[in-house]
């Protein structure tokens, strides 16, 4: 697989087509408009919108992949939701003309929760609670080959261009395949960059990157961890996997997600790490979970043989591993 592969073609065009529709209901500001599924965790217009979109692309081209996605129509069906439905036929027509609401549903309902040999795996709107509060959210997407990961894109569209400027442009575009690097592209100019991990030695001089939400992660044993290792730059928190995106270009020199206390047993779910970690591993980092084990993307929709993550600059992963077995 290259650049000109139809895998990656068509991956980058809905992906754009996706990054522009969530854009567009932030500008109209009715992302408020959302539904809360059974976990109690929100998807909006754009949630819905963003996947209609990515699946419909891709089954066209690969009629026989799967997709393993995050979200399905069931609520989005039901009449007490028909306002939501018709919002999202309205901005999905802006890219698909002439779609019905019976056209979008089945195209977001291409997505399943089995994984075969080969597979895509999706998360379109990785941080919702991000979105909704206007910071950062990516839009999430791998190809996955025999529990490898082949492909993998990542659109942060309110992500700063540059590290120097966090005020400045916005909107990048993180992209790798499997041994052959990985880049950020910027969406407005299309101007590319070979990303690389900081080369950061010393654990004094590190920085940390970990996820804004307390529930996802235990900010607590972070604190822990960076004092034992005299971090003292507080932790750069972030919504979505823009975090890996940000390591990936050596903007952070790790990012580290133990899991909650209030939920010890947790496994992570695939379409929330596929892309971002061959994007940080192409990049020259290291990730794996924090017991040291590879992630492994072959179980189904979680991570069920890995326990947390963690991503580092691969020079310091080694420290890393030993102050998180001294928790």
């Amino acid at each position: 697989m290259d650049e000109n592969s139809l895998e990656v073609t068509t991956a980058f065009r809905a992906m754009l087509d996706a990054s522009a529709l969530c854009q567009r209901v932030k500008r109209d500001k009715v992302e408020s408009s959302s539904i809360l599924k059974t976990d109690r965790t929100p998807v909006t217009i754009a949630d819905y919108g963003s996947q209609a979109l990515i699946c419909k692309a891709i089954r066209e081209k690969f009629p026989d992949d799967r997709i393993v996605a995050e979200e399905d129509a069931t609520e989005l069906r039901k009449p007490k939701n028909s306002k939501i439905l018709e919002q999202v036929t309205r901005y999905v027509n802006h890219y698909t003309p002439h779609s019905s609401s019976a056209d979008i549903c089945s195209w977001i309902d291409f997505s399943v929760h089995c994984v075969q040999e080969r597979f895509w795996t999706l998360d379109p709107i990785d941080g919702t609670k991000g979105f909704l509060r206007g910071d950062q959210y990516a839009i999430a997407l791998a190809l996955i080959e025999n529990g490898i990961v082949q492909l993998g894109l990542l659109a942060c569209p309110n992500l700063y261009v540059n590290q120097d400027q966090p005020d400045g442009k916005k909107g990048c575009l993180f992209f790798t395949l499997k041994g052959k690097g990985a880049f950020q592209i910027e969406m407005e100019g299309g101007r590319r960059q070979v990303l690389s991990v900081s080369k950061i030695e010393n654990p004094r001089e590190a920085s940390f990157t970990e996820s804004v939400e307390p529930d996802h992660a235990d900010h607590l044993i972070h604190q822990k961890i960076a004092q034992r290792l005299n971090i003292s730059k507080p932790p750069l928190r972030m919504d979505s996997q823009a975090k890996y995106g940000i390591v990936a270009r050596g903007e952070a020199t790790l990012y580290l997600r133990v899991p909650s206390p209030s939920d010890p047993d947790y496994r992570e779910k695939i379409w929330d790490h596929a892309a971002g970690t061959l994007i940080a591993e192409e990049a020259g980092g290291k990730v794996t979970d924090i017991l040291g084990r590879p992630l492994d993307f072959s179980y189904g929709i979680k991570l069920e043989g890995n326990r947390g993550v963690l991503v580092t600059n691969g020079i310091l992963h080694h420290t890393i591993l030993s102050a998180l077995e001294m928790r």
